[in-house]
């Protein structure tokens, strides 16, 4: 009867022991503690190193706080920086490899071998051990791949050209998350304005309603014209309470963007509500040529193409033979070798006969990539141009509207002081106070909403023709310099105005 040996007995042992480990594992939902826990941590995490609100928020303290603070724009930054690793690390593809390596061997019986006589068959009766049954290996070895050089050079290339794209995303993400926040700022700018106007005039409204319905019960005035009365009353409550819901979650929004918390009221400068055609005066071919050099889709486009192009180099580099070199310094605890420690070295050349067949399909494969993104950069460059060009008639649209909504309100405006002047002689009923209340109302956020239509086609100009403020790293700039450098150059219109020579403004 065999026995097993104490090394074999735990073996098993710890073979089961890891089986039954291995079995037990089961899922572990979160619990309400974990998240709740974690949610306190991430909110707090969130308020890292955000400067609290002090005194009035400007326009361009809020496009500064929202370039520094949100946190979408962190996790750009945090994408970007990823990026610049991954092309540290793509460096070291190219380099050597060098291995060390150890090992150890045991056996519960020894390694015997006979011998044949080549001349006649017969098996030898001398029995030879030619291994111990317990050593170690150990070896240091250097070895240099041709064909994965290759590779990682142009891999690397191409991981190079990948930090660039993230870079024209962010640039990207910017201009989104400043035409946010000017549009958002301008809607709480509104609401700051009219919510406590809305709410006087509500709270009028519902008085003269319930008069109305008072006079009703008890048959003061004719029944028609009392409901005639409440739905006109009725109707411009509806409207208040619309207007009233719009602006309610202005503040909410803008706060998202700039990294405030969310149950905090925001006091706002409002700046003065002014429009400058100026823009338009930029010829349009100025424009598309700004465009065609500064748009961030266009470039990432550009090297999209030439990471398509390193691709088919890599394809052509990997159809070649590869040549490989080795060094390896051993060493061996075996007893029966007579040299325990060598060096030995190595050259390789291989051939993968099958590339003479894939290797024309893999390189029209990447030639058809190449195509396939020169194509994409054309048809990005052609639906660009299209938005300078929609984007030119967008603003001048939005100036027009903005400019009628400002004549509206400032005719509802004078309509307003004349009818107040009749209201302190009490020569006009609550129903003319509350329809006088509620178009002014309705006007001046009519003419707030065309401003923000300004700003934001304005901004959407900008973001195609790839304008933007010279902005250094956000993390080594104060929020007071951020503020000041927004100030000066948040339009970035300077620039493209001042390469234009005069006789060519349009």
């Amino acid at each position: 009867m065999n026995r097993f040996s104490p090394r074999a007995l735990c073996f098993a042992v710890a073979t089961v022991v890891s089986l039954s480990a291995c079995s037990t594992i089961e899922p572990k939902p979160l619990t309400q503690g974990s998240l709740a826990e974690q949610g306190r941590a991430d909110r707090a995490t969130a308020r890292v190193d955000v400067e609290p609100l002090s005194g009035p928020l400007t326009l361009d303290e809020a496009i500064a706080r929202a370039l520094k603070y949100n946190l979408d724009r962190r996790v750009r930054l945090m994408e970007e920086a990823m990026t610049f690793r991954q092309l540290d690390v793509s460096h070291y593809d190219m380099l050597p490899k060098l291995m060390a390596r150890a090992g150890y061997s045991w056996r519960d019986n020894d390694n015997i071998r006979q011998s044949r006589n080549a001349d006649n068959g017969e098996l030898s009766q001398s029995q030879f051990i030619s291994e111990e049954r317990e050593h170690t290996m150990s070896s240091l070895g250097a070895s240099w791949d041709l064909l994965d050089f290759g590779v990682g050079y142009y891999n690397t290339k191409q991981q190079a050209e990948r930090v660039l794209i993230a870079g024209e995303r962010r640039r990207k993400a910017m201009h989104v998350l400043m035409q946010d926040v000017r549009t958002a700022y301008w809607r709480a700018v509104s609401a700051q304005k009219l919510r406590q106007d809305v709410h006087d005039t509500i709270k009028t409204a519902t008085e003269a309603l319930a008069d109305s319905r008072k006079a009703e019960t008890e048959r003061l005035r004719n029944p028609l014209d009392s409901l005639r009365y409440q739905r006109q009353v009725l109707e411009n409550l509806r409207l208040l309470e619309a207007i009233d819901q719009e602006l309610s979650t202005a503040q909410v929004e803008l706060a998202a963007l700039i990294n405030a918390p969310l149950g905090s009221t925001l006091v706002l400068s409002e700046p003065e509500m002014k429009v400058d055609r100026s823009v338009l005066e930029v010829p349009v071919e100025r424009m598309e040529e700004s465009a065609i050099t500064s748009n961030p889709d266009i470039r990432e486009q550009h090297y999209n193409a030439r990471i398509a192009r390193e691709e088919t180099r890599k394809t052509l580099a990997k159809l070649f033979p590869n040549l490989r070199f080795n060094y390896d310094i051993n060493y061996d605890t075996d007893s029966y070798l007579l040299n325990d420690r060598w060096n030995e070295a190595g050259v390789q050349l291989s051939f993968n006969l099958f590339n003479l067949l894939t290797g024309p399909g893999q390189l029209k494969l990447a030639e058809a990539g190449v195509n396939l993104a020169d194509q994409r950069r054309v048809a990005t460059q052609m639906a660009v141009l299209t938005q300078v060009h929609l984007g030119r008639l967008q603003l001048n649209n939005a100036f027009d509207q903005f400019e009628r909504a400002d004549a509206i309100w400032n005719t509802d405006n004078r309509i307003s002081e004349h009818l107040k002047n009749r209201e302190s002689t009490q020569a006009q009923s609550k129903l003319d106070v509350v329809a006088n209340q509620t178009t002014t109302i309705l006007s001046l956020l009519r003419r707030y909403q065309a401003l923000a239509q300004v700003q934001a086609a304005k901004a959407r100009l900008q973001s195609t023709l790839g304008l933007e403020p010279a902005i250094p790293s956000v993390g080594e700039i104060s929020l007071q310099d951020l503020t000041r450098l927004i100030g000066r150059e948040q339009d970035g219109w300077a620039a493209l105005s001042a390469s234009t020579p005069a006789g060519n403004a349009q």
